[in-house]
Order: structure tokens, then sequence, then C-alpha cells
């Protein structure tokens, strides 16, 4: 396993990056912005990265934008259609955005129309509803319409391996997520001042921010494993690896989030801090696909 980035997937990670930075909400009163929501569902439809699978790109690829996203709080559909896309590009050629259920209701629905359920090795479409509660403000659920309407069957491999992809992009936008959050935590840390000094001049805070970067560090390297697991392992042996990267990360990026708060103060426990958006992201991504410890030990598939 060679864990580069080829020249192609860095450029694709620095276009990804650049579309984040450029037209991510960047602090709460951004989420309201209608103009730039705007621009940005006009631009990543434009890449044509919600239909990633179908044009051929890999795991890996997938998990690459999906990071960026997280890391600048994209706010758009990005991740739910990127998946319904990999398992209806095995029943159809067209490539429509829809979003993906969980459960029953539409994920990462925001502006679609149909969605798509996967029950066992059987596929169907819903017309999505009204918007449901959720804790994050930057991606939504939806409700779906019965009733649902058969698309067609699918192998055991193809639902495994689209199993997989859905852990696997869930820990890269956790990964994403946990980078931005430490981002704007070392940022504050670099001006707030306490007795003349930049906070982060002090071991007590220095250190957490230290154990954060380590904690993404690890993460990271059990994300691309896990991203080049999809395509290149047996389905069973993808999904192990996900599961495994899926706790880690997980877990990790509620650890970054909730120290990023800290490292804020008592500002960070405010609704304009922008800490609380990244932490709801993860914690709404953890509950996406989740897995459990029992699990991997058992090492079910």
């Amino acid at each position: 396993m060679d864990v580069r980035l080829t020249n192609e997937q860095q450029q694709l990670r620095d276009a990804a990056a650049r579309l984040a930075d450029e037209l991510g909400p960047g602090s709460v009163q951004g989420l309201d912005d209608a103009a730039r929501r705007a621009r940005l569902e006009k631009t990543v439809d434009s890449t044509g990265w919600r239909s990633l699978r179908s044009d051929g790109a890999s795991g890996v690829e997938v998990a690459i934008i999906a990071e960026e996203f997280g890391r600048g709080l994209v706010d758009v559909p990005f991740l739910g259609p990127v998946l319904a896309d990999d398992l209806r590009r095995h029943l159809s050629e067209d490539q429509q955005t829809w979003a993906i259920a969980i459960g029953d209701d539409a994920f990462d629905a925001h502006g679609l129309k149909q969605a798509l359920v996967v029950r066992g090795t059987t596929v169907l479409s819903a017309e999505i509803g009204e918007a449901a509660p959720g804790a994050d403000l930057t991606r939504g659920f939806a409700t779906l319409a019965e009733p649902y309407t058969p698309i067609g069957d699918l192998d055991a491999e193809p639902i495994e391996r689209g199993y997989a992809l859905a852990l696997v992009a869930t820990c890269a936008d956790l990964v994403g997520t946990a980078r931005g959050a430490q981002t704007v935590a070392i940022e504050y840390a670099k001006i707030r001042e306490q007795y003349g000094k930049a906070i982060g001049s002090y071991q007590a805070v220095a250190h957490l921010l230290a154990e954060s970067q380590a904690l993404i560090e690890g993460s990271i390297s059990v994300l691309r494993h896990a991203a080049w697991a999809v395509d290149e392992l047996a389905p069973a042996d993808a999904v192990r690896a996900a599961r495994i990267a899926k706790i880690y990360c997980a877990r990790a990026a509620r650890t970054v989030c909730e120290t990023a708060v800290q490292v804020h103060g008592g500002i960070g426990n405010t609704w304009e801090c922008i800490e609380h958006v990244y932490l709801r992201r993860a914690l709404t991504s953890t509950e996406l696909f989740p897995v459990s410890l029992e699990e991997i030990d058992l090492g079910l598939s």
C-alpha cells in the first residue's frame, strides 16, 4: 500500500480546499448568507464531484474531497449524493443528484428531490419531503414520502463496498472537521492574550493543542488505509478497515472539537464562536453509519 497522493489527487485536494476556503461559511453568521450558499451550490454542481464514482474515481479521491469539505464546513450536499451515486451507477447510467437515506430520513438532502433507500440488497427510490430536525447546522435531514419505488437488486459485493465507502466518507468528514476546529483554535491561541502573553505560549494550552494534533495525525493514517481498502481489498476486509477507522476518527474528532471549544475559554460556549458548528458536524458524522467496538472484535462484515 502506498499512501502518497498522486499529482492528480493532490490537484484534486487543492481544488477542493480552495473551493471550501472561498465559498464555505467562514463564520456562524455566514451560514445564513443565501447568496454565498447559492454560489457554492452552483460551483459544487459544476465540478461533477457528486458523481465521482460513476466517473471512475477511487475511494481515496472521494475521501480527499470529503475531508476538505469537512474542514471548510461546506454546507451544500456532497456526502449524501456521492454515496447514492456509488450504488446507483450499478443500476442506471444517468448521473442525477440524489440524497441517500439513513434510517427513515434522507441525509444531506437540501434542495434535492429524490433519495436512495437500501434495504438488504434491494435499492429503492423515495421522494424527499419536509426538513427534519438535526444538530448539524451545515447538512440537513429530511423526511421520506412513502411508498418507496424499487429500482433493482444488487449483489452483496457492491453493497458491502458501498458500506465501506460510506464509513470512509464519514471518516474523512470527521478528519476534516477536526482539522478545521484545530486551525481555528490555534489561530485564536496566537492572538488571545492573558497576563501580557498569547495563551498559546502557556504549556497548559500548548499541550492541549499538541495532543489534538497527534489525534488528527493518527486519524489521517487510519483514514488513508481505509480509503485505499475500499477498492483494493476484499469487501469484508474493506469493511473491517473502515470500521476501525470510523471508531478512531469519531473519538478523535470529538476530543479535538471539544478541546478547541475549551481553548476559546468562555467565548467558546457562545453561539458566535464557530467551534460549536464543527462539534455539531463531528457528532452528526459519528452517528452516520455508527460502529461499535463489538462489531470489530467479532470480525463482522
